[in-house]
């Protein structure tokens, strides 16, 4: 089962919450296995994990007896989120996930672009988390197409390089384009495939609106 804990906050406030939850869980579970059975997932912001002190203190305490959970998998956005700040203006670090260096934690680096890629990056992440029961991050090299927020206009700040991102194609369109350029697909085999999706995600919404 996923359970997502609710975020009042974009300043990590929620890690120490949901290891907790985590902790609990594995605590109320019988059997050595405890561990294997229940994980933490926390999704951070470039800014955020180099910027935010939550952060280091959640893996500061990450080992010790009475908060560990045996590993906690991080996935990192680094998409400019802390306003398209500049990584030599806003850390003393080549990169984000560079907080990682100091408990000895892997970093995967891998491109948003391929989704072949982030699956293998999340394989093994699992994989080592599940093997050694430590934490792992996967650094997501990835862009916003838009601002911070509806009051940040990153054309200001990045002319250039929003206007390449202006150009670009989703993800999604890539991958397809890929795909039916391989031979992996058809056109109606993807036909089918959004046509469902969208009746999923309809589906959904009726069924919260009638409720």
């Amino acid at each position: 089962s996923l359970e997502l804990c609710p975020n009042p906050s974009h300043l990590e406030s929620v890690d120490p919450v949901a290891e907790g939850v985590v902790r609990a869980r594995q605590d109320a579970m019988a059997g050595s296995d405890a561990q294997s059975r229940s994980m933490a997932l926390l999704i951070h912001g470039d800014a955020s994990i180099s910027g935010q002190g939550v952060v280091y203190e959640v893996m500061q305490m990450s080992r010790l007896e009475g908060y560990r959970t045996g590993g906690t998998v991080h996935i990192v956005f680094n998409n400019y989120i802390g306003y398209t700040t500049q990584a030599e203006e806003s850390r003393s670090t080549i990169y984000c996930t560079d907080i990682a260096k100091a408990f000895q934690a892997p970093v995967i680096h891998v491109h948003s672009e391929d989704p072949i890629r982030c699956m293998q990056a999340a394989r093994l992440a699992m994989k080592y988390r599940q093997t050694f029961h430590k934490d792992i991050f996967i650094d997501l090299g990835c862009y916003r197409k838009h601002g911070h927020n509806e009051g940040d206009e990153p054309t200001f700040t990045q002319p250039v390089e929003y206007q390449k991102i202006k150009e670009k194609k989703t993800i999604y369109t890539l991958f397809k384009d890929d795909l039916l350029k391989q031979g992996a697909l058809e056109a109606n085999e993807v036909r089918d495939i959004e046509q469902g999706f969208e009746s999923a995600l309809k589906e959904a919404s009726d069924s919260i609106l009638e409720k």
